[in-house]
């Protein structure tokens, strides 16, 4: 009874690597394809090091993977990812997204960042957020430095303070509130395909229900006015205003 599967790693781009010694999570997205009920496969926390083009013409052509992308980038700025010890810089990430968005049309991207990380300077953090207000990603989060025991980050210097990790933190958000209520805004009037995950506790009448831009729990949602709506219902919906993040729809058919 399953309609929806989310493919989920610590690095979902690494699959087969450890078992096969090579990438084949292309391979992988294509053989739950033919799983006989599922509607929705949705791919989170990918990051850029093993993206290949059948990576990337697999998610778009694979009928069933839906334009929903999560992409943890955490960051933009060149030395600051060194230190991260990420294995991209800005130039790579930058084709990667350009080339994802000319692939696959109505492309949803859900990125996440780390703001106050160990030496980030104020030049630094301002190149984040320029990258942020021009990039016009679906889906943010941001996350202050948390510095975990253990890791090579608990040894950089120059720590910053806690004040400034979450001025950050909320000035970064700020700038991605803005594109993403102009994204819900220009939804309204469209038709979507979404899918009901039960009754609406706040609002009577209404289910909760998720666009392909939606993973569960982590993103937005939408609510459906209609009805006779159950959990897994995938309905044809209209959608008629943006609450902030959230939309609001009028359920039209039912698959």
């Amino acid at each position: 009874g399953v309609r929806e599967l989310i493919v989920v790693a610590q690095d979902t781009t690494y699959y087969g690597l450890d078992l096969y010694g090579k990438v084949r999570l292309a391979e992988l997205l294509r053989r739950l394809n033919d799983v006989e009920g599922l509607e929705w496969i949705r791919v989170l926390y990918a990051y850029p090091i093993h993206f290949t083009d059948e990576l990337i013409d697999t998610l778009a052509q694979t009928p069933k993977i839906v334009p929903y992308l999560d992409l943890p980038l955490q960051h933009i700025n060149d030395r600051i990812l060194k230190r991260m010890q990420r294995r991209v810089n800005r130039a790579e990430t930058e084709e990667l997204l350009s080339r994802l968005r000319r692939a696959i049309p109505n492309l949803a991207l859900r990125t996440t960042f780390i703001v106050g990380f160990p030496g980030e300077t104020e030049a630094e953090f301002e190149e984040l957020c320029n990258f942020v207000q021009a990039a016009h990603f679906e889906r943010v989060g941001v996350f202050p430095y948390s510095p975990e025991p253990g890791t090579p980050a608990m040894r950089l210097p120059d720590h910053l303070p806690e004040e400034v990790k979450h001025q950050r933190r909320d000035r970064l958000m700020e700038i991605q509130q803005e594109i993403a209520f102009a994204w819900a805004r220009e939804q309204v009037g469209k038709e979507l395909e979404v899918l009901v995950d039960g009754p609406d506790p706040e609002m009577p009448g209404y289910v909760l229900a998720r666009s392909y831009a939606d993973a569960p729990d982590i993103d937005c949602v939408v609510r459906l006015k209609s009805k006779g709506l159950h959990a897994g219902d995938l309905v044809r919906a209209r959608i008629t205003g943006a609450d902030g993040y959230d939309l609001v729809a009028r359920a039209l058919c039912v698959r």
